[in-house]
């Protein structure tokens, strides 16, 4: 979770921004769980999530954890699967995104 996501489900929480996660009773970290795992209900809009427009169903959703390492490479995967450019790159090991790559990123790590 991003720091303007969290910022955002603690102000529909109406909970202090600054408090420290330690500091925080079983009720407000019950509302921060609910906020979290179903943000449609709480009115938190569409673009603000970071899986939108899910490619199997379609849907508009918040991934965090270890599902999120998962839907990224499923869709890695389908990309290498359908040879689509941006697989293609993945799979060769370089740079995807646009970026020169003439006299930067000759090294691996």
């Amino acid at each position: 979770i991003g720091r303007r996501f969290a910022d955002l489900i603690c102000k529909k929480a109406e909970i202090d921004v600054n408090k420290r996660a330690g500091e925080l009773t079983a009720d407000e970290i019950e509302k921060l769980v609910a906020i979290i795992q179903s943000p449609k209900q709480f009115k938190i809009p569409m673009w603000f999530l970071n899986r939108q427009k899910d490619f199997k169903t379609g849907k508009y959703s918040q991934v965090f954890a270890q599902n999120f390492d998962a839907k990224l490479r499923d869709d890695v995967e389908r990309l290498k699967k359908i040879r689509a450019h941006r697989g293609l790159r993945h799979w060769w090991g370089v740079r995807v995104r646009g970026q020169h790559t003439c006299s930067t990123g000759r090294r691996r790590h």
